[in-house]
């Protein structure tokens, strides 16, 4: 990839970071060098899913940056090119018109200036935490907002999977607190939680945190009537080039809408909107499956998050409405010097690269009696009906890194109904608002050393994984109460298990 005059600077300085060595260093190929570390490994009687990525497995020691590696099969000279993605994911941008046309055009309205800032160190957000953050100055999460189709026109646009969903005529797609001088920022978001206590069969109550969300020192006037909030955190970005690469077969294959085999799981996949192939397709990322591609969900992150224009999303504006005119009027940064958007063709394509080739980091205890132990468990409880083990990847030449690797995600990437105590009463595309994409488990474990505020589930409002399988209902209430029935030994072992992953 040739490099444009703006990332020169940019590319002087990632020289000096670490995995970057100038020129006239003896190279050591970096896919021999991976084989013979695995190799080593596996000599030490781990398992094949102590690589939950493959041969893209990050094998080293990682502790808070388990998930900021590249895959660890990249070619050589490929690594410039994840190094630029990784400075241009944190870069923080700026409000338009600037001297320094390459990094403006944040907002007019956003809710972070940085990917970066939502996904910290690459790993989970964390929810609305009104007694240890009440300034709510690092939130790594947002509010989906959107409303019932209000005539043909919503009508049209839901049934031909041109739209996910009608957004709220003022205050758009997304709730955003924060904005650029001069324009108002939309208002804030507010939580209250309301305990629920579940007593397990030997005694133990765990604690639930059930949250309720509110909006308030709204800036553009009421919220519509039937207004839908779903609240969301951000999620792990490691592996999601290899998710991109199984194929759709695989993923529908799995399918069982009308639980034919009477299992009492049912997935579904969504279909949504290819904005680069303007056709409806499988859905595969983001926590209900709205998007079909990783481009687009990087896309559509950078112009709902950041405010940026792009080449899928090209309003300077953002995610501001027609009834916010003083935001639409706000100057941008879209210029004809960089195909009339803020983040042109060179900044995607390399924050693609970056996030398609995070890697999974291996797991050295997989052999552990205990997570052994736990393994059976998880498969004995059913809970491998939806969290699926593994995939074989098949080659693809475009993308050596992914080609032909044997994955351990842990996830149907299906839509399953999980019960109203998750529910968001949202729909999403065919997604209804009691439904949402198996989350993958690889990196679970890592969660809290990544970032000690982090939490699970699609909302944050988990602190501990026992938590967030208390949660599940739906089509895994009966793997919910046999969990609950579990001698606290076997719940132990479940538990090792899934901090293993």
């Amino acid at each position: 990839m040739s490099l444009p005059g703006f990332l020169i600077r940019l590319t002087s300085r990632l020289w000096l970071l670490p995995g970057c060595i100038a020129t006239g260093a003896v190279a050591i190929s970096p896919t021999l060098l991976h084989a013979q570390q695995i190799s080593d490994t596996v000599q030490n009687n781990l398992p094949a899913d102590a690589f939950p990525g493959g041969a893209t497995t990050w094998v080293k020691k990682t502790g808070r940056s388990a998930f900021t590696h590249y895959s660890a099969n990249m070619a050589f000279e490929k690594r410039m090119d994840f190094k630029l993605g990784e400075a241009l994911f944190q870069r923080m941008w700026v409000a338009a018109p600037t001297r320094t046309k390459t990094t403006d055009g944040l907002g007019p309205l956003y809710n972070s200036r940085s990917c970066i800032g939502c996904h910290v160190r690459n790993g989970r957000g964390h929810a609305l935490d009104p007694k240890n953050d009440p300034d709510r100055t690092a939130v790594a999460m947002l509010l989906r907002l959107s409303i019932a189709p209000q005539n043909d026109v919503d009508r049209e646009l839901l049934a031909s999977g041109k739209a996910n969903s009608i957004a709220d005529p003022v205050y758009g797609n997304q709730f955003q607190e924060l904005s650029v001088p001069g324009i108002p920022a939309e208002g804030r978001a507010m939580v209250t939680y309301r305990d629920q206590i579940v007593t397990m069969a030997d005694g133990e109550n765990i604690t639930l945190h059930q949250p309720d969300y509110q909006l308030q020192d709204l800036a553009y006037g009421p919220l519509h009537d039937g207004l839908m909030i779903s609240p969301r955190i951000a999620p792990q970005m490691i592996g999601l080039g290899l998710l991109e690469a199984i194929p759709e077969h695989m993923i529908t294959d799995q399918a069982d809408p009308d639980d034919a085999n009477g299992d009492g799981i049912s997935g579904r996949a969504n279909r949504v909107w290819s904005i680069a192939d303007q056709n409806v397709t499988l859905g595969r990322f983001g926590w209900k499956a709205g998007m079909p591609t990783l481009d687009q969900q990087n896309k559509n992150a950078m112009q709902f998050d950041v405010g940026l224009s792009n080449s899928f999303y090209p309003d300077g504006a953002g995610d501001c409405t027609d009834a916010q005119t003083l935001c639409r009027e706000a100057p941008n940064g879209n210029s004809p010097e960089f195909e009339d958007l803020e983040a042109h063709s060179v900044i995607t394509d390399l924050i693609l690269y970056y996030t398609r080739n995070l890697a999974p980091p291996m797991r050295p205890n997989a052999n552990d009696a205990d997570v052994l132990a736990g393994k059976k468990i998880f498969t004995d409880l059913g809970c491998v009906a939806c969290h699926r083990p593994s995939y074989q990847l098949p080659v693809n030449n475009q993308h050596p890194e992914q080609s032909g690797q044997l994955i351990w995600p842990y996830s149907d990437l299906l839509l399953h109904d999980m019960g109203d105590g998750l529910a968001d009463h949202r729909p999403e595309a065919q997604a209804s608002g009691t439904e949402w994409r198996t989350p993958p488990l690889w990196g679970l474990g890592r969660t809290k050393e990544i970032d000690s505020r982090a939490g699970f589930l699609h909302d944050g409002r988990a602190n501990t994984i026992l938590e967030a399988v208390l949660w599940h209902g739906g089509e895994a209430q009966q793997a919910r109460e046999a969990v609950i029935n579990l001698p606290r030994s076997d719940r132990s072992k479940l538990i090792a298990f899934l901090k293993s992953l």
